[in-house]
């Protein structure tokens, strides 16, 4: 891809738009990155920056090309200001795919997308490849191809929101974990947010690999494809407790390994097919397994008091995330759920609740609507913060019992995100004093 000399407007200021914005000028571009914020902290001095942008700048800057970060929604009417008749619009990283000549191991999904991603790098090191993790997951692919040494192999985390504007962004091997109903706060409707995941399978062919979960709706798929699942031995990865079974014969046992609850034994299926296309044999990936910790807020224990089971699962953003964190889950729970409101059903949840849920606690944006839904078939009441949430749930959890923080939305009504969600809620259970 030819840059030099082109007027690129780089919509967000945040470090995806930075990266991009240095790859653009790295090869030539003119750059100049718009914010609608009107301050910017600890901004370089090398580029050159618009913040409290409008519409109107928009209209007067003459790009040659838009590239937006993903917090920012393709259609509307600020990009479409920047983006004139004939004007192309991409995402940082498709600009990033254009510079680079290596293999990408893509991984998008409702769920599980990091744990996958982080498992994929390491194996990739463990097996000798020149890898790292990066895109929606750490680092964006735009600030890798900044680096004097860029690696061979890119194990890469992919949102629908990156993935909204891909032209030619052509994945190896393109993972699909699991799809449910996510950002209604963002999308008007499941099929859109559906349809912009499917993007990722778009550029693929025959040589490639597409891995996928045994059951997910998808259309035909030029790439051949493997499936995985913990619930049909027909896959061609299926998880039998505690083995991961190929056919009638183990290929993996994850006792002792972190990852033995469903999700996560899905997410380690996908992880050992996609390595398998690079040559990666699973004995490799079997050695990764034993040592391997999941990034933190997801099902992670916190401590055991009295007999009973803390679990943090901040990450749980969504309702399919805290019903497969339940599913995992076999002794009584008390389940803590709440945040912002995101347009989420949550009455589909009501089975799986009588089936796992002794009592749950709600708070939040969404703490009336989850009462309303969660009460007729478990008894619900509602908390003030995180630390009356763990209060509630201390008061009625008895011996045996797992107290599970499983949100099931965002955490932007009270926090800045699920991480500080997290740490509020180690921090409340952790100030907890053992009962005389």
């Amino acid at each position: 891809m030819q840059l030099n000399n082109l007027n690129i407007a780089v919509l967000g200021a945040g470090r995806s738009g930075r990266a991009a914005a240095r790859l653009a000028m790295k090869h030539g571009a003119r750059v100049r990155v718009f914010d609608a914020s009107p301050s910017i902290g600890n901004w370089p001095e090398d580029i050159p920056l618009h913040a409290a942008a409008t519409e109107e700048d928009g209209r007067a800057f003459r790009a040659d090309l838009v590239v937006i970060s993903p917090g920012i929604e393709t259609d509307s009417p600020f990009v479409r200001a920047f983006g004139r008749e004939g004007v192309e619009t991409i995402g940082e990283m498709e600009l990033a795919c254009r510079f680079y000549h290596g293999r990408i191991i893509a991984i998008t999904g409702t769920n599980g997308k990091t744990t996958t991603t982080s498992l994929v790098e390491k194996i990739l090191l463990r097996a000798g490849k020149a890898a790292i993790a990066c895109g929606n997951y750490g680092v964006p692919m735009a600030e890798i191809l900044l680096r004097d040494s860029v690696p061979d192999v890119l194990a890469l985390e992919v949102s629908s929101f990156q993935l909204e504007t891909i032209r030619d962004f052509h994945p190896d091997v393109a993972v699909w974990l699991n799809f449910a109903p996510d950002h209604m706060d963002r999308y008007k409707s499941v099929e859109d947010y559906y349809h912009a995941k499917l993007h990722i399978f778009d550029n693929q062919t025959e040589e490639d690999l597409a891995v996928v979960r045994a059951g997910e709706r998808l259309p035909h798929l030029k790439a051949p494809v493997r499936t995985f699942s913990s619930e049909d031995p027909a896959a061609d990865l299926y998880y039998r407790e505690p083995q991961v079974m190929e056919g009638d014969k183990p290929l993996l046992n994850l006792a002792d390994t972190t990852l033995n609850q469903r999700h996560n034994a899905e997410n380690a299926m996908a992880a050992v097919l996609a390595c398998r296309h690079l040559g990666i044999p699973a004995e490799t990936a079997a050695e990764v397994l034993k040592e391997f910790t999941p990034p933190g807020h997801r099902c992670e224990t916190v401590r055991t008091l009295d007999g009973v089971l803390w679990l943090n699962d901040s990450k749980a953003t969504n309702l399919h995330a805290l019903e497969a964190a339940l599913k995992s889950q076999n002794s009584p729970v008390i389940l803590i759920a709440g945040g912002k409101d995101k347009g989420l059903d949550y009455l589909p949840l009501r089975p799986m609740l009588k089936e796992k849920v002794r009592a749950c606690v709600v708070f939040g944006q969404i703490a009336d609507q989850l009462q309303d839904a969660f009460s007729p078939v478990v008894p619900t009441e509602k908390a003030a913060d995180v630390a009356d949430c763990v209060a509630k749930a201390r008061a009625c959890a008895r011996t045996g019992d797992t107290v599970l923080f499983s949100p099931g939305t965002s955490s932007f009504d009270m926090f800045t995100g699920y991480v500080q969600r997290g740490q509020a809620f180690r921090d409340a259970v952790n100030a907890l004093s053992p009962l005389s």
